[in-house]
C-alpha cells in the first residue's frame, strides 16, 4: 500500500534558501516555491501585493514529520525577526506556518512554545500562524534557484549544535 504525502507551507525569508535547505531533510518528496498569505490572486514576482515569498512541501509522513520540519524551519531562519530575514526586509519576508489542519495548527503553536522557552534566539517567536489558502507557484526561474546557481544568493543556513529542545509538561 503507497503511503499518502502529506503537505506542508511555510514562509521565512527568502524562498530560494529554505527550499535548498528542506529539501534536503530525509522524507521530503517535492518543493516548489511561490506567494501565500496575501490579497493578489495570480500572484507573480512582480506583482504579489501582500503575499510572503514561501515553499510548499510535500512529505512522507512515515519519514519525517510536520514537528520536524518546523524544527528544521527555526533552525534556519530567524523567527525573532519581523517582515524581515537577512538583508531582505519587507511582507514577503515575513515569518509563516500555513497550517493545512488543526493538527497542523496545534503542533505549529507547540513548536512555537518551544522556540520561544528555550532562548535560541535573541527574541520572542513573530511566526504568524494562519490557515492555508491560495498558493501561487513562482515562475519556473525561481523554482530550484539553488541548484541551478549554487552560490546564488541565500540568507537561509543551518546552525551547527543548533537543537529545539522540548519544554517540560508541568
Amino acid at each position: 500500500m503507497a503511503t499518502q504525502t502529506q503537505r506542508a507551507v511555510l514562509a521565512g525569508g527568502c524562498f530560494w534558501g529554505m527550499e535548498e535547505l528542506i529539501r534536503r531533510l530525509p522524507g521530503v518528496t517535492a518543493t516548489r516555491v511561490g506567494y501565500t498569505g496575501g490579497d493578489v490572486p495570480n500572484a507573480t514576482y512582480r506583482n504579489h501585493g501582500t503575499h510572503a515569498e514561501a515553499i510548499e512541501i510535500l512529505f512522507d509522513p512515515e519519514k519525517t514529520d510536520f514537528r520536524t520540519l518546523l524544527e528544521l524551519f527555526f533552525q534556519i531562519h530567524d523567527p525573532s525577526t519581523k517582515n524581515r530575514q537577512g538583508n531582505d526586509i519587507g511582507l514577503s519576508y515575513r515569518s509563516a506556518i500555513y497550517y493545512v489542519d488543526d493538527e497542523q495548527k496545534r503542533i505549529a503553536e507547540d513548536t512555537i512554545a518551544d522556540v520561544d522557552a528555550s532562548g535560541l534566539w535573541p527574541g520572542k517567536v513573530v511566526t504568524e500562524v494562519e490557515p492555508v489558502g491560495p498558493f501561487w507557484e513562482a515562475e519556473p526561474e525561481h523554482q530550484d534557484y539553488l541548484q541551478r546557481y549554487p552560490d546564488g544568493y541565500t540568507c537561509h543556513f543551518p546552525r551547527p549544535g543548533w537543537r529545539l529542545p522540548t519544554r517540560a509538561e508541568g
